[in-house]
């Protein structure tokens, strides 16, 4: 034994996973709800543990809104909160009612993507256990943050040159996350 080191999980060691915060959430015996942001998209999967490996029970991903008619920016706030709402159906299609959060090794920041998704969790009827000051306001998920202030600008045809390539003026941000909530929730 003199002269062996301890050689942690190759996963612990890369810093990919925290297993006393993935202890701690398996405890619950819920399943959990996964959220992972990249540059351009939004992942929400609904993992269930299992003996042989998780499975995952539901999952959507931001880019998939492009099927319900979004034309904005997949990695934003309000492409989280329906995100968070389509994978919440299909989650409750599965008989999923509750589901606890699942940040990974990342520490999520009050009012952020995840807790937008979060958010439509919550409000296409999945319960998640989580402090209503986390989530973000509903002015915010509906992205009337990015509409105000396109109206402080003098030309924002540069920062929005793409919404308006895709038929969207950055005035009627609002209404076009509308019409698409009404497709995903139906």
């Amino acid at each position: 034994m003199i002269g062996k080191k301890f050689l942690p999980f190759r996963r612990k060691r890369l810093r990919k996973t925290n297993y006393k915060r993935r202890l701690e959430l398996l405890k619950s015996e819920l399943p959990r709800l996964v959220v992972r942001t990249t540059i351009n998209n939004v992942i929400v999967q609904v993992v269930d543990y299992s003996p042989d490996g998780d499975k995952i029970v539901a999952a959507f991903n931001s880019v998939d809104l492009k099927k319900f008619g979004w034309k904005m920016n997949t990695a934003n706030l309000p492409a989280a909160y329906l995100s968070g709402i389509r994978c919440a159906i299909l989650a409750k299609n599965k008989k999923v009612a509750k589901c606890v959060l699942d940040t990974g090794i990342f520490t999520p920041v009050k009012g952020s993507v995840t807790y937008a998704v979060v958010k439509g969790f919550i409000d296409a009827g999945v319960e998640v256990p989580c402090s209503e000051e986390a989530l973000p306001s509903g002015e915010r998920v509906s992205g009337k943050h990015i509409e105000e202030y396109t109206k402080t600008l003098n030309n924002y045809g540069e920062r929005f040159s793409r919404y308006e390539k895709a038929g969207i003026k950055p005035a009627n941000i609002v209404k076009h996350f509308e019409e698409v909530k009404k497709k995903v929730m139906s």
